[in-house]
C-alpha cells in the first residue's frame, strides 16, 4: 500500500492539469482510498503516469544482430553490475537489462517494439522475459508476408482475416505492423515499391491494397490498436507524396503512421530533400481517422535498423558503413546500418527540423506520440533533451544557430513560437501513447489504472527534470529512488488473442508444408513457455 500526498498531478485522461490532489495505490492499481503503508510526500513535485513508448525497436533478432555487429558502439557505454541491477552495456542498441533499467530510471514503464516477424515471436519473448520492469509487447509484421499477398490477390477477405487473427494468436503478438508494404517482398528480386499503386512482382497485388485491407481486417477484428504503417519510399526525396497517398487510402478506416518524420520529404529522388511537413500536418488535423508517432532525428551516432530492407541498402551505399541485411522466408526482410547525424549535414538539419515542425504543427496532441524509432533517429534516452526543446522556446532558438542555416531556412521551424506545457508533455509520452495503442489502465491515475507512477523534482532546465526522476513506481512497488533502481522486477508481456474460424489451420498447414523450412506444429508460440508473465488485452 502507497500513498502519495501534496504533488502536482497532471493526468489528462482525468482532465487533472496541476492539481494537488493525493493518490492511492494498493495491489498494482490506483484506488479510492488506502489504509496505511508507506507515504510520499511529493510536495514541489510533478506526478504523471508513467512513460509509454509505443515505438521503439528493443527485441527480437534484428536488435540482437545489431548488438553483435556493433561492438565499437558498446565500448562507450559500460553498465556495471550494482546490488539491484545487473551488468551489460548501452549506446544504441543497448542489452536487454540495461534497457529495461534505463527505460525505468527515465520513468518509463511501458515500451511496444514496433517490428517483429512472425517466424522470430519466440525470440523477441525469449528477449522480453530477460527485460526487467518496464510492461511490453510488440507488433507483428504482416506487410509482406506471402499468404497474406495471395488472400487479397484471390480476394479472399474473409480467409485473410482469419489468417490475421490466427497469426496474432500463435505469435502472442499485440497488433498489425506494415513496414514497405510490398516494397520489401519485390526488393527480393532487386526491385521495390515507388508508388502504392506499383504491382508487388509475382503476387499481382499493390502497397495500396495491402494498406487498405490490413486496416479493414483491424477494424473488424476490433484489435485495441489499428494498423501500424511504416510507408513506402522511407528517407527518400520527394516521399511526402507517397505520404499523402497512404493517409487518403486510410480514409474510412483508422491508421497509425509510425516515425513519420522520415516520410515528409520534398525535392526529387536523388536530391537534397525539404520539408512537407505543412500539407501533411494539416491533413492529420482534419482527419481524425490518423494517428502519428515523430521518429524525432537528434544529432550524434546511432544505429538504424528496420524491416525495410532497401532502405538499409540505400544507407549503406550513401554512408558506405558495414551493413546487414537478413531475408525472413515467406515473410518479412531486415537491414542494419550503423548512422551518424551531424548539426552542419544539410540532410540532417533537415530531417532534424521536421520532427519538430510535426512536434509543432499538430493541433491535437491527443493524436501524436514521443518517438525517436529508437534507435533510428536517437535512443529513447534522448527523450528528455526533446522534452527541453518542445517546452523551451529560447533552448530551441540557440539549437538553431549551430545547425545548417541553409537546411533551417527551408523550414518554418524558425517560425514556430508554440512551446508544450507540462500538461502536454504527459498527453504525448503517457495518455496519447496509451489511448492510441487502447491500452485503458495505462497512460492515467484513474482508479483502477495500473499503479505505474513517476514523480519528478521540479526543474526549469526540463532535460534535467525528465532525465531523472525522484521515484519511479511499477505496480505500486518503488522501483526507483533518487535516480537509482532499488530493485528489480519483471513487468508483463501484453499480447492480444482474437478469435478465428479454426478451419482456416488446414490452408495454413498446407501454405507451411509447400513453402516453410518450419514446421506449422512448431510455429505458435506456447504462453506457458514464453510469456512468464502474460497479460492478455481485451478486445471489445
Amino acid at each position: 500500500m502507497l500513498k502519495i500526498i501534496n504533488g502536482e498531478i497532471y493526468d489528462p485522461v482525468n482532465n487533472i492539469n496541476g492539481e494537488v490532489r493525493e493518490i492511492y495505490v494498493d495491489k498494482g492499481q490506483i484506488t479510492a482510498s488506502v489504509a496505511g503503508g508507506r507515504t510520499i510526500d511529493a510536495a514541489g513535485m510533478v506526478v504523471m503516469p508513467g512513460g509509454v513508448d509505443m515505438h521503439c525497436h528493443i527485441a527480437g533478432p534484428k536488435v540482437n544482430t545489431a548488438r553483435k555487429m556493433r561492438p565499437e558502439d558498446h565500448r562507450l557505454d559500460p553498465a556495471p553490475r550494482t546490488p539491484f541491477t545487473r551488468s551489460g552495456v548501452g549506446k544504441t542498441v543497448p542489452t536487454t537489462f540495461v534497457t529495461g533499467y534505463r527505460y525505468a530510471a527515465m520513468g518509463y514503464t511501458t515500451a511496444f517494439d514496433a517490428a517483429v516477424p512472425p517466424m522470430a515471436a519466440r525470440h523477441a519473448h525469449e528477449e522480453f522475459s530477460d527485460t526487467p520492469i518496464i510492461d511490453k509487447g510488440f507488433f507483428v509484421l504482416m506487410g509482406n508476408n506471402e499468404f497474406i499477398m495471395r488472400q487479397i490477390a484471390a480476394g479472399e477477405h474473409e480467409k485473410l482475416r482469419h489468417y490475421v487473427a490466427w497469426l496474432l494468436q500463435a505469435s502472442k503478438g499485440y497488433g498489425v505492423k506494415l513496414v514497405n508494404p510490398g516494397g520489401v517482398e519485390m526488393w527480393k528480386s532487386l526491385g521495390n515499391a515507388r508508388s502504392i499503386d506499383d504491382e508487388v512482382t509475382g503476387f499481382g497485388v499493390t502497397p495500396r491494397q495491402i494498406i487498405e485491407s490490413l486496416a479493414e481486417v483491424c477494424m473488424e477484428l476490433r484489435l485495441p490498436h489499428c494498423a501500424h504503417i511504416h510507408c513506402n519510399n522511407l528517407g527518400v526525396a520527394g516521399n511526402w507524396q507517397t505520404t499523402m497517398d497512404t493517409m487518403k487510402a486510410l480514409d474510412g478506416r483508422r491508421g497509425h503512421l509510425a516515425h513519420v518524420q522520415f516520410h515528409s520529404y520534398g525535392g526529387r529522388p536523388g536530391k537534397l530533400f525539404t520539408s512537407r511537413v505543412q500539407e501533411l500536418a494539416e491533413y492529420v488535423n482534419t482527419h481524425p481517422n490518423l494517428t502519428v508517432d515523430i521518429g524525432q532525428v537528434l544529432f550524434g551516432d546511432t544505429t538504424s535498423m528496420t524491416g525495410d530492407g532497401p532502405l538499409a541498402y540505400m544507407l549503406h551505399q550513401i554512408s558506405g558503413r558495414k551493413w546487414v541485411n537478413v531475408d525472413v522466408e515467406n515473410e518479412e526482410g531486415c537491414g542494419i546500418v550503423p548512422v551518424e547525424y551531424k548539426d552542419k549535414n544539410y540532410v540532417h538539419t533537415t530531417q532534424w527540423a521536421i520532427g519538430l515542425e510535426w512536434f509543432l504543427l499538430i493541433r491535437d496532441p491527443w493524436r501524436i506520440a514521443l518517438s525517436t524509432d529508437h534507435p533510428n533517429g536517437a535512443s529513447f534516452i534522448a527523450y528528455p533533451r526533446i522534452i527541453r526543446l518542445l517546452m523551451d522556446r529560447e533552448y530551441r532558438r540557440e539549437m538553431l544557430k549551430h545547425v545548417n542555416p541553409k537546411a533551417i531556412a527551408k523550414t518554418t521551424l524558425p517560425d514556430q513560437d508554440r512551446e508544450y506545457s507540462l500538461y502536454e508533455i504527459a498527453i504525448i509520452t503517457r495518455a496519447a501513447p496509451a489511448r492510441i495503442l487502447g491500452l485503458k489502465n495505462k497512460g492515467h491515475l484513474g482508479v483502477g489504472a495500473d499503479a505505474d507512477i513517476t514523480i519528478y523534482d521540479k526543474n526549469e532546465d526540463k532535460e534535467k527534470m525528465f532525465s531523472s526522476p525522484r521515484y519511479v513506481i511499477k505496480e505500486g512497488e518503488v522501483l526507483v529512488e533518487d535516480g537509482h533502481i532499488r530493485q528489480e522486477t519483471y513487468g508483463r508481456t501484453l499480447y492480444v488473442s482474437p478469435q478465428y474460424d479454426p478451419a482456416v489451420e488446414k490452408d495454413i498447414r498446407e501454405y507451411f508444408d509447400r513453402y516453410y523450412t518450419i514446421q506449422f506444429e512448431n510455429y505458435p508460440v506456447q504462453l506457458e513457455n514464453y510469456l512468464p508473465r502474460p497479460e492478455e488485452v481485451a478486445i471489445d
